[in-house]
């Protein structure tokens, strides 16, 4: 699986809406936010410093980040910025009316300066105003960062769907009807791998099983507050019960899959196994009189053989991203 940039920035922003983060600019190609405690305390590793807030009760100081989702456009754009920056008085041309000198350290300063003395590096900005720069792209450090956040943050959810004005201000109050919902990875390995995510929900009342719940849930406003005159009805399955339905559920729908790429990497498996015993047969033969020797050969033949069962025998693994109670009209 990998991401565009386009898909980077949604998931992007969509965690940083949900933690509650503070946009202080935003472009096409990129962001500059402040984080929230959350959103911070998940992405700068600074646990001394929030074990500090919390025994003293200060107000917390969060850091903000600019993250970039396409580096070329956004360098292409702060180029621009910088030739239209206006030229400060010594450089105007005649006719010109007065303009306002640059402050120290300015972009403008900065490129007159370089002519001067070549290229000046901008120096950091440091203190609570401090600034850092991120170019988050499918693979990088800190995008695996806010996966692994946004994953631990959201493994476990208790959502509402959302009433209309209508149903608010109605005479009897609506009823919901709670759904399990769980995403799974499906991870198909052996010396290659394919994984799927499997979005399966299950009725509480019913027992019913939607096997593509994340579209269930897609057009429906979702919210960790109950709204008023609404009712939740008591559930007849339980969270143990639904989910051992929908893990036989699963298994049913992998008893079904087509295993030919399993029977072709076991006779891969096969082919390697051979071409390793006989290499190292013959280098046992060669150790006849030394028994010291012999045993490291045999030795490291069976690590061998280990590696490359691990590495070449087909296997199925199933996890649970997250799952959910989901309270639905």
């Amino acid at each position: 699986m990998t991401m565009n940039s386009q898909q980077v920035q949604r998931y992007v922003l969509t965690y940083l809406e949900a933690t509650g983060c503070s946009v202080i600019e935003r472009s096409p190609n990129h962001v500059t936010v402040k984080l929230s405690p959350e959103a911070d305390k998940a992405l700068t590793n600074r646990p001394y410093y929030w074990g500090y807030v919390e025994r003293t009760g200060v107000p917390a100081q969060t850091m903000s980040f600019t993250f970039i989702f396409d580096g070329e456009a956004y360098r292409a754009a702060q180029d621009s910025s910088m030739d239209n920056t206006p030229l400060p008085p010594s450089q105007a041309q005649p006719g010109q009316g007065p303009q306002q000198a640059p402050a120290s350290g300015s972009p403008a300063q900065d490129q007159v300066m370089g002519r001067y003395f070549g290229h000046v590096p901008t120096l950091p900005q440091l203190g609570p105003g401090r600034i850092l720069q991120e170019e988050l792209r499918y693979g990088s450090r800190r995008l695996h960062q806010i996966f692994e956040a946004a994953r631990d943050g959201g493994k476990y959810v208790n959502l509402f769907e959302q009433p209309d004005a209508r149903q608010l201000s109605a005479r009897s109050p609506a009823v919901y009807e709670a759904w399990l919902g769980v995403c799974y990875k499906i991870e198909f390995t052996c010396d290659l791998k394919r994984e799927e995510l499997h979005w399966l929900g299950i009725s509480l009342k019913s027992g019913t099983i939607v096997p593509d719940f994340s579209s269930m849930l897609q057009s429906r406003q979702l919210s960790p507050l109950l709204a008023g005159n609404m009712h939740v009805q008591p559930a007849k399955l339980s969270v143990p019960e639904a989910s051992t339905s929908l893990e036989n559920y699963l298994n049913v729908q992998l008893s079904q899959q087509d295993y030919e790429w399993a029977e072709q990497a076991k006779e891969r498996l096969r082919e390697e196994l051979e071409v390793i015993d006989h290499y190292y047969d013959d280098l046992v033969k060669e150790q006849k009189e030394e028994e010291e020797k012999k045993e490291a050969v045999q030795d490291q033949h069976q690590a061998r053989r280990k590696e490359m069962v691990w590495q070449y025998e087909p296997k199925v693994l199933v996890s649970a991203i997250n799952c959910g109670i989901f309270h639905l009209r």
